[in-house]
């Protein structure tokens, strides 16, 4: 059955460069056009991997899977920017910016929820939901803009990484307290200890550790193709495997560890082409197109269209105030507060792995599933052209 795969990879990728070009063609970022590629592409508009020639195949399931690596080399590029004392720096902006990101749409969540129709428990599960963040389209965005280490750029990535452990510990508290299933306060200390011993194990043995074993792999010429390359990229795959397994953060948390860790190795620019040739002419593209492919809008109904409305809504205007208002409090000045704010704005697979939490404890059914994936795409949509507004000046792109 690789044959219906290797069509659907060809158009993805097709479609995926030449929505980029065409975004680039009219001054918008380049992910603008490929996310919108996978709208086009998915059940919203044609359905074309519904065809029995790719669906009998399962190219669907394929091409996410080939998109969450895409995601994970995406945030090991990022994490390859920045050095650590620059996220230090950005300390208290980051640390309210993330605290506040998950607090303001938990709570604007509920008061937006409860009065369609729910109940406080699928309420809060709602605002858990939108709680998430994935700054990997904005992390994207920000190097095609050339500010990924301006002062808010450092602070966004910072953020990001407080609000993936805040969201993920207060999903843990909730389903432990609100389902009765987590085994009590004692586990959530476990849980949160958990967390952070992985984050703060994770950057020590892989700063200490990597540099080490890139030298050593180039001292030793080893008769391997590319050893550093591949070395780098077995790294990145057990980071993004522990971070999950083993600390309880999604896998982008540890590709991005993976990514600071090595950012002062000595080979960091032969990693920075080989990982960006990998990344970017094949796995980022099928990423970015395939959350167009989870979204069908075709299955809502009238009745869902205010469901969807008020999602959208408070998820952007949540995190612009959250993010923003905790980034200005931090002591940025307002205007980049409220490019952080912005920053944040982008939910992905994180949202999507909560959201499925709650289909498995009936807290999230069809309908409320099917308008979280068309927040996740709004939200994703909408991030890169006002990231654009907020940083006028394009250094560079890739399409």
């Amino acid at each position: 059955m690789i044959l219906p795969l290797l069509a659907a990879l060809a158009l993805t990728l097709t479609t995926a460069k030449l929505g980029g070009w065409a975004s680039s063609r009219l001054g918008q970022p380049v992910v603008l056009g490929k996310l919108l590629a996978g709208l086009l592409l998915g059940p919203s508009i044609l359905n074309v991997f519904a065809l029995p020639y790719f669906d009998q195949a399962h190219v669907v399931g394929a091409l996410r899977e080939f998109g969450e690596l895409g995601v994970i080399f995406l945030m090991f590029s990022a994490g390859l920017e920045i050095q650590i004392g620059d996220l230090t720096k950005a300390g208290r902006p980051a640390l309210l910016a993330g605290v506040l990101g998950v607090l303001a749409p938990i709570a604007l969540g509920v008061a937006g929820a409860m009065p369609l129709g729910y109940d406080l428990n699928q309420a809060i599960f709602l605002g858990l939901v939108m709680s998430a963040t994935s700054v990997s389209i904005s992390a994207q965005t920000l190097m095609e803009l050339g500010r990924l280490r301006s002062r808010e750029g450092l602070a966004l990535l910072g953020a990001a990484v407080v609000d993936d452990v805040l969201a993920i510990g207060a999903l843990a508290v909730f389903v432990a307290l609100g389902l009765d299933e987590g085994g009590g306060p004692a586990s959530l200390v476990g849980i949160f200890a958990r967390m952070l011993l992985f984050l703060a194990g994770a950057y020590g043995l892989g700063s200490w550790l990597l540099p080490r074993a890139l030298r050593w792999v180039e001292g030793r010429r080893l008769p391997i193709s590319e050893p550093v390359v591949s070395l780098v990229i077995i790294v990145v795959l057990v980071f993004a495997w522990a971070s999950e397994v083993v600390g309880g953060v999604a896998a982008i948390t540890g590709a991005f560890i993976a990514g600071v860790a090595l950012s002062a190795a000595p080979s960091k620019e032969r990693i920075e082409r080989g990982i960006h040739a990998l990344a970017f002419a094949f796995f980022v593209p099928i990423f970015l197109v395939s959350i167009g492919l989870q979204a069908d809008a075709r299955a809502l109904s009238v009745g869902d269209l205010g469901l969807v409305a008020v999602t959208c809504v408070i998820a952007i205007v949540s995190k612009v105030l959250g993010a923003g208002g905790g980034a200005r409090l931090g002591g940025l000045a307002w205007p980049e507060a409220l490019r952080v704010g912005v920053g944040m704005i982008s939910r992905g697979e994180v949202g999507l792995i909560v959201a499925s939490v709650g289909v498995n404890n009936g807290l999230l059914d069809a309908s409320g599933f099917t308008a979280v994936v068309l927040m996740v795409l709004v939200t994703t949509l909408v991030t890169p052209p006002l990231l654009r507004l907020a940083f006028p000046q394009k250094e560079s792109g890739h399409a």
